[in-house]
């Protein structure tokens, strides 16, 4: 009987131990839901693009279907069907036109010649900016000067340059690896600007154009004209190696330039933005996802933004087929006149603050569909800290960079109204080859990699709406 009543407050003592220590559960360090294992859902999502996503087929259609698609043209108008047809075909019920102011600009018939003192007349591959003003169909003739530096043009005084065409010959920074970046620090020189070089009495405009490319294709931008210039030059961009021959002649004779340029602007009208939705199922909070429709007048704009385009529409047809019950409303805008006067982001940011609606993220995809790289992440720290949280989960589909910090394309106006942004962030070694120019061409888009990032986008849905 002793032995009895000696066990027997051993095992009572040890039971009764054991139930006082439990066993810890492991921290969760990502500050994330848990009731969802993320690494199976982004297989999920992964697994359905990869093997049935239409988003290649898609771009097919809007580029060699439809083609340019320039604000107020009617290949803008059958982008705008073709886009609401798309969303009807993956059961979205949700769809809606918003009106936005467009210019009317006509491009019409351009040339560029070039002549050294001795020589003849010779043809050069050339296109007018965006919004230029023209020569109204006349010869502009005058002698060309060569700037190459924000230095030299701060060296002149006002109209010293009275009569001659400006030569802007100012190439994209190779050693900036990150080509964006590399485009955007030349494209807002003082040297770009057709107002600061009226300034100096120049009749008109040539600019390298901003490209990676070491080819002859032009590539345009848009350009600008401050309200009170008194008189508006004409502005144009011509290809690398015609900019590198100019350069080599001028550097030995003097050089002539004859353009002639039917661009004229008449007036303004409306384009609409496309957008659609699937409403939320816990509350009517928005996530934003955004793309540019329109192109530009000369290329098919597939890779701008064409693949925006048909990623953000694959988004939604992914989140439909597998079901997804989304806490938040899921939206996409296709963005009207991104490319000559972005009143369709304008307006867009303009209806949120007007109707006061709730917006928890907006994303953006403007880069091209090359492989996804990671997420420009726009917003506070403390949104920042809760994405990068979410690395782990990324790392197997490649995308790794959660460092960057602007959020620049169509989306940006969001931003004064305290909305997180981010951005799509794809490998863009590749991207300015063909920007802007008569080579952004469905040929150029890669269909696993713009598989890739439709995958990237939707999982950060997947996580956005779980999570905040």
């Amino acid at each position: 009987m002793k032995k009895i009543f000696i066990i027997i407050p051993l095992f009572l003592g040890g039971f009764l131990f054991s139930q006082k220590k439990p066993q810890k559960k492991p921290a969760n360090k990502t500050g994330i839901a848990v009731k969802l294992n993320y690494h199976d859902e982004f297989k999920k999502i992964s697994d359905e693009i990869m093997t049935n996503g239409r988003a290649y087929d898609n771009l097919g259609e809007l580029t060699k279907g439809i083609g340019t698609r320039f604000s107020a043209t009617p290949g803008y108008t059958k982008a705008v069907e073709w886009a609401e047809k798309k969303f009807k075909e993956i059961g979205i019920e949700m769809i809606w036109r918003q009106e936005a102011k467009a210019p009317v600009w006509i491009r019409g018939k351009e040339s560029l010649q070039i002549k050294a003192e001795n020589g003849d007349w010779k043809n050069i591959r050339m296109l007018s900016f965006g919004n230029s003003e023209g020569t109204g169909g006349k010869d502009l003739t005058g002698e060309i000067v060569m700037l190459t530096s924000t230095a030299e043009l701060n060296a002149l005084s006002i109209g010293q340059l009275k009569g001659k065409i400006v030569f802007v010959n100012l190439p994209m920074d190779p050693r900036i690896i990150n080509t964006s970046d590399s485009y955007l620090a030349t494209a807002k020189s003082k040297l770009i600007s057709a107002s600061v070089i009226a300034k100096t009495g120049a009749k008109a405009l040539i600019i390298r154009s901003l490209t990676t490319a070491n080819d002859d294709t032009p590539h345009a931008k848009m350009i600008y004209y401050e309200a009170d210039d008194k008189i508006k030059i004409p502005a144009l961009s011509i290809g690398v190696k015609s900019a590198d021959e100019l350069e080599k002649m001028l550097k030995k004779q003097k050089v002539t330039a004859k353009l002639n340029m039917n661009a004229e602007s008449r007036g303004q009208t409306t384009n609409p933005n496309i957008i659609a939705e699937i409403p939320g199922k816990k509350d009517a909070k928005v996530i934003v996802l955004g793309a540019q429709l329109d192109s530009w007048d000369f290329g098919e704009g597939a890779t701008d933004d064409g693949t925006g385009v048909v990623q953000c529409i694959e988004v939604l047809r992914t989140l439909k087929t597998l079901g997804f019950e989304n806490n938040h409303t899921i939206r996409v805008v296709l963005y009207a006149n991104s490319e000559n006067g972005g009143q369709g982001r304008e307006m867009y940011a303009a209806y949120v603050k007007r109707k006061d609606e709730k917006h928890i993220f907006a994303l953006g995809t403007d880069a091209g569909g090359y492989s996804p790289r990671g997420f420009s992440l726009d917003m506070s720290a403390q949104r920042r800290k809760l994405v990068f949280g979410w690395k782990n989960f990324f790392l197997p589909y490649g995308v790794y960079d959660f460092d960057q910090t602007e959020a620049i394309q169509d989306i940006s106006p969001l931003k004064k109204l305290d909305i997180p942004l981010a951005e799509l962030v794809v490998d863009t070694q590749r991207y300015f080859d063909y920007h802007h120019s008569i080579e952004d061409t469905f040929d150029k888009v890669n269909k696993r990699e713009l598989l890739l990032g439709a995958v990237a986008m939707t999982q950060m849905i997947l996580m956005v709406d779980k999570n905040w």
